[in-house]
């Protein structure tokens, strides 16, 4: 997934060598942005506003997960300027596409540049080399990073429009910095080490850090694999062992299994969202990560004695 990355990195450069130096859009037409996941919908269109066209990849209602790329998705690569990723594990599925296209050296922004990365684990971990949580859109944090990417490599794209983008980028993220922060102000006393939480799905560590907190374990294998029979007894186990008190489930994909954990170990279940189903809209980054925020708060003040 990093070496992905790495050659994308690689062609663009050699591309910059022999195109000018403006990659702007034809006839000086607003941009067309290419985006692949539902966070970075929400991110592009706060940052460019009415300056430019924001087209997700892949329709709604389509899980990320499983997408398979399809010949009319495709075709509307070819109508782009540019594709914002998140490059790092998420949409491997855009570098297919991209190669199936009728622009293979369309331009792209890796919004996670120079973004601390934490390690994949269960099945994930096992490839080749260093293999990272492709999960950073679900941190505050790690999300106003992306956004600043974002909005200076656009600026690069359209210098006309830079200031507005840059402008954009700060105003979003000081809104975003006040939702972490009203979520941390109601947790007046931070938990203890031994305040232990586990997810379903490895999504949430990025999440559960901005609070201080680790992920002790984590009962799928991989996203939408669900556990065997023997996986799922040791999981329930680990979390006796450990004395484990939440477990931190998903909203957008519900798992029938989460109720025998629930039953046999005794830990509350709070719903999470993956924020990557559904429509594309402008706010709706802020309207799931406040859910998410609460929802972490809700767990910490409930479970912390």
């Amino acid at each position: 997934m990093l070496r992905s990355a790495f050659v994308r990195r690689a062609l663009a450069l050699l591309l910059a060598c022999a195109l000018p130096a403006l990659a702007q859009a034809e006839n000086g037409k607003p941009l067309r942005i290419g985006i692949t996941l539902h966070p970075y919908y929400s991110y592009v269109s706060n940052i460019v506003g009415d300056k430019a066209e924001v087209v997700p990849l892949i329709p709604a209602g389509f899980n990320p997960h499983a997408y398979e790329p399809r010949a009319e998705d495709i075709k509307r690569i070819g109508s782009l300027d540019v594709i914002v990723l998140n490059g790092v594990g998420h949409d491997d599925f855009a570098d297919r596409m991209i190669a199936a296209s009728e622009k293979p050296q369309i331009k792209t922004i890796e919004s996670n540049a120079n973004v601390p990365l934490l390690a994949a684990t269960g099945i994930a971990a096992r490839g080749a080399g260093k293999v990272v949580n492709p999960h950073t859109f679900l941190s505050i944090s790690a999300t106003i990073a992306q956004v600043n990417n974002i909005a200076r490599e656009l600026g690069k794209l359209d210098p006309d429009n830079a200031k507005f983008y840059t402008q954009n980028a700060r105003a979003y993220a000081k809104r975003l910095r006040k939702l972490r922060a009203d979520a941390l102000a109601k947790v007046t006393e931070a938990p203890n080490a031994e305040f232990r939480v586990a997810t379903i799905h490895a999504a949430y560590d990025y999440l559960v850090r901005d609070f201080g907190l680790e992920v002790t374990a984590v009962v799928e294998p991989a996203h939408g694999i669900e556990p065997s029979p023997a996986q799922l007894k040791k999981t329930i186990d680990q979390l006796k062992a450990l004395d484990v008190k939440v477990i931190f489930s998903e909203m957008d994909f519900p798992s029938a299994y989460v109720e025998t954990i629930q039953r046999e170990s005794g830990v509350h279940i709070y719903p999470l969202t993956h924020i990557s189903y559904g429509e594309y809209t402008k706010d709706k980054y802020e309207v799931e990560m406040k859910r998410n925020l609460d929802t972490v708060v809700k767990a910490i003040q409930e479970n912390r004695a």
